[in-house]
């Protein structure tokens, strides 16, 4: 090998370590460090989950993923029974389990997938609006099967929605109130006031965020 070819060979070589050092530092030192800053200064909560804090400043979940609400698991029980002194969000059983996130059944995001006149889709509905009517029934407030919202006997397209319909809030306030020993007024003021109206007044529709809405309402036993 001669000296030119050497030479060249060392120049090649080094103009390659450069390029590899100054992309290492733009790429993957400048950029992600410019791209968090920005992130945390304009989008602090959405950079760092979106999270939900009660009172105590305590992490109680994320306001972009659902959770179940549900009494301690009997040995062998399937599905688990709900805790109905609190607000329950849209259905998730059915969808299958994982071990990722044990505290909301689902596919690793993904929903029943059956069409509307789907004979077991069919069967779950009816099974679900007469569960529902039962639980949110009280002695002076009875569920009409009817009356029960879509998203209450539905799981959502990836069976994470963390939001439920006014109406399905609603609904469940006689109940929420006589489990709990609280005047339904106060309870139906608090749906009220966590109910998010449409995206720009047009986009979407009216929703409660279920996380929210109960962690305002462990608030609300404790006064």
């Amino acid at each position: 090998m001669t000296n030119n070819t050497v030479g060249r060979t060392a120049r090649v070589l080094g103009a390659g370590l450069r390029a590899l050092l100054v992309l290492t530092l733009v790429c993957g030192v400048l950029y992600p460090l410019a791209v968090t800053g920005a992130a945390q200064a304009l989008f602090s909560d959405q950079a760092n989950g979106s999270e939900i804090k009660d009172t105590n400043g305590q992490v109680v979940g994320s306001s972009l993923i659902g959770q179940r609400y549900d009494l301690p698991p009997k040995k062998g029980e399937q599905p688990p029974t709900p805790d109905l002194r609190w607000f329950q969000p849209r259905p998730s059983n059915g969808l299958g389990t994982n071990s990722v996130n044990t505290q909301y059944a689902l596919l690793v995001s993904g929903a029943t997938n059956r069409s509307g006149d789907n004979e077991e889709l069919i069967r779950w509905v009816k099974e679900a609006k007469a569960t529902v009517a039962k639980d949110n029934s009280t002695p002076t407030y009875k569920v009409n099967p009817a009356d029960i919202p879509p998203d209450a006997v539905t799981s959502s397209g990836s069976g994470l929605d963390p939001h439920i319909s006014p109406a399905y809030a609603e609904l469940q306030a006689h109940r929420v109130a006589e489990k709990n020993g609280l005047d339904v007024k106060k309870v139906e003021d608090l749906v009220t006031d966590h109910t998010s109206g449409r995206l720009l007044g047009f986009m979407g529709e009216p929703r409660v965020n279920v996380l929210e809405l109960n962690t305002a309402l462990k608030d609300l036993t404790r006064e």
